[in-house]
């Protein structure tokens, strides 16, 4: 009975090598890297404001990626502002890119608590922001991105007198 064990013992750790091999080559050579070309008013639907986020999907890899639905959040301040969903799909060539829409909505509440965030002055810091995303794709090959800044709103120059309002 131990005899036994040892060779199923042995036989399993020998094995193993070639199964973490076999998994390897399912794993893309280098992730798709994702940006933010634009943002761009949708028109309105109730007390909520939609957006299209233009994202440029660029293949660094030599092989082709696939992707069927994206998901975006984007983040302002650390709070949760804006997310949505495309079922686009599509697959990119080994280096090349693709530009896709995906049409997020902004709740009533992230526009009411950023819109008290600017009248109460609170904004002389930068504003950091932070998108995250998916790009899924066939099993076990969807692709999670995320790009992160700050930006900072424009501010009256100290020492000069406000200008006139235009009639």
């Amino acid at each position: 009975m131990n005899a036994l064990l040892f060779r199923l013992r042995r036989l399993a750790l020998g094995t193993l090598p070639l199964l973490l091999a076999g998994c390897a080559t399912l794993a893309p050579d280098s992730q798709p890297k994702v940006d933010v070309v634009a943002v761009e008013p949708l028109p309105w639907q109730g007390p909520e404001l939609r957006m299209a986020v233009r994202l440029r999907i660029i293949n660094p890899g030599e092989t082709a990626v696939a992707y069927d639905g994206i998901y975006v959040e984007i983040n302002v301040d650390g709070q949760s502002f804006a997310s949505g969903v495309t079922d686009a799909q599509g697959s990119l060539p080994r280096f090349s890119e693709a530009v896709v829409d995906v049409p997020v909505t902004v709740p009533a509440m992230a526009l009411v608590r950023q819109a008290f965030g600017l009248a109460t002055g609170a904004r002389n810091a930068p504003i950091t922001y932070q998108l995250r995303g998916k790009l899924s794709g066939p099993i076990f090959r969807s692709h999670r991105f995320e790009s992160s800044g700050t930006l900072r709103l424009p501010t009256q120059p100290s020492g000069t007198a406000p200008s006139p309002p235009i009639r």
